[in-house]
């Protein structure tokens, strides 16, 4: 289990993006890294997950986060559009972030190059690099790519995850014969 922090803003915007709500820098809830942190010990997770928007783009933050995170014995994975090598060449602040996380997950997304073999990522350019050993187990290719759907006790329903064409086909096809069945 992981807790998952969504930076706002990105100055990326790959096309087809998944979060397009986060590319505005505007909006988002500021929230102290250490409400974040105790939040996470709290619900017992492993690690935190950083992603976007784009993380990088605010690397004071993200390095504040991550090292509290560590502090704390969390494992830190952040997504990034950015590559890795261009990443490196930055200023001293994302260096500095860098060094705080476990695993980074590179890469912009391409939405001509879906992927569809390795979780967590959706194209087939990104690139899971270990920081450090803690998760140098990681196989993404064994877990594939999922989705979770939840249904609230008022009825919202929140889906996350990425799916081709047919899996979004037969989740309209689910999501129909549900409506049927409730009708009977």
């Amino acid at each position: 289990m992981r807790t998952a922090i969504w930076f706002q803003g990105c100055s990326i915007r790959c096309k087809g993006c998944i979060n397009p709500h986060l590319f505005s820098p505007r909006g988002g809830t500021q929230l102290p890294v250490a409400g974040i942190i105790d939040d996470a010990v709290a619900a017992g997770v492993e690690g935190l997950t950083l992603i976007g928007g784009e993380p990088f783009d605010q690397p004071d933050a993200g390095c504040s986060l991550a090292t509290a995170a560590r502090a704390a014995g969390l494992g830190v994975i952040a997504f990034s559009g950015y590559e890795y090598e261009a990443l490196r060449e930055r200023d001293d602040s994302t260096r500095a972030f860098l060094a705080k996380v476990d695993l980074l997950v590179d890469g912009p997304y391409q939405d001509w190059n879906p992927e569809t073999d390795r979780a967590l990522v959706g194209s087939g350019n990104q690139r899971f690099i270990h920081l450090t050993d803690r998760y140098k187990d990681y196989r993404p290719e064994l877990a594939r790519n999922r989705v979770d759907i939840r249904v609230r006790p008022d009825g919202t329903i929140e889906v996350a995850g990425f799916l081709d064409s047919a899996a979004l086909d037969d989740l309209g096809r689910l999501t129909s014969s549900t409506r049927t069945l409730r009708g009977v």
